[in-house]
């Protein structure tokens, strides 16, 4: 499926895989992107004995980051309108994410949008992270021929 058709229906979905055992190392190059180095995100020894977690844990963003290229790397840069989720638990070093995101909506006036409903879960099955998203994935007026063309 291309996100420059309107070939989309209510249901459809996409999973993908987002990291494969996150690492402190990844979770640290985050926090130099971002500028949030807390402790709790990259000093094991703060996060365990002051912060009382078991480890250090990824920054919720960094989870809503993994999950949005995924939907730009399946609907294509630029098509996202609207994304925004809740974090439902911390996401440890050595997790395993995957993400599916499906198609709750389907609108078409000027141009073609879908809504999605997207889950992100951990190796365990567990979501850590929801979220809600409209992206734009075609131009009705190239997609449907005109009147004297039918």
């Amino acid at each position: 499926m291309s996100a420059d058709t309107t070939d989309w229906s209510i249901g459809d979905s996409h999973t993908e895989v987002l990291v494969e055992n996150l690492t402190r190392s990844q979770i640290v190059m985050y926090a130099g992107a971002s500028g949030d180095f807390s402790p709790i995100h990259t000093d094991e020894v703060y996060a365990i004995e002051v912060a009382g977690y078991p480890s250090v844990f990824a920054h919720g963003m960094l989870t809503m980051a993994l999950t949005s290229r995924m939907l730009t790397d399946w609907l294509g840069a630029g098509s996202l309108r609207t994304y925004g989720g809740r974090f439902l638990s911390q996401v440890w070093p050595g997790d395993t994410l995957t993400a599916t995101a499906e198609v709750v909506a389907y609108r078409a006036v000027d141009h073609a949008e879908i809504d999605l409903e997207i889950t992100t879960t951990n190796q365990h099955d567990a979501a850590v992270f929801r979220a809600t998203a409209t992206a734009v994935v075609g131009n009705v007026s190239t997609d449907i021929p005109a009147r004297n063309e039918q």
